[in-house]
């Protein structure tokens, strides 16, 4: 029996993140997600929206469905 499993390559936030302190952000996933750790990756809003920061993420967890990761926002775009 199978597993779906999807790989990701940026963090697509929907605004669901929650601040942990300071630059450390959680954000929870419906389904199994794999992302690269300790390497630089693009934040956005949405999957189409420019991007809105780049981060690092520090840790993953996979269980009951759910994917959940910690990352570190290292740079922040402009609004502007």
């Amino acid at each position: 029996m199978g597993m779906p499993l999807e790989l990701n390559t940026m963090i697509v936030t929907k605004g669901l993140e929650v601040r942990i302190q300071d630059n450390l952000f959680t954000l929870k996933k419906e389904g199994y997600r794999l992302y690269p750790l300790d390497i630089p990756l693009e934040v956005r809003k949405t999957k189409d929206a420019d991007p809105t920061g780049t981060a690092k993420i520090k840790r993953l967890e996979l269980e009951n469905n759910i994917t959940t990761i910690t990352y570190e926002l290292l740079s922040l775009n402009s609004t502007n």
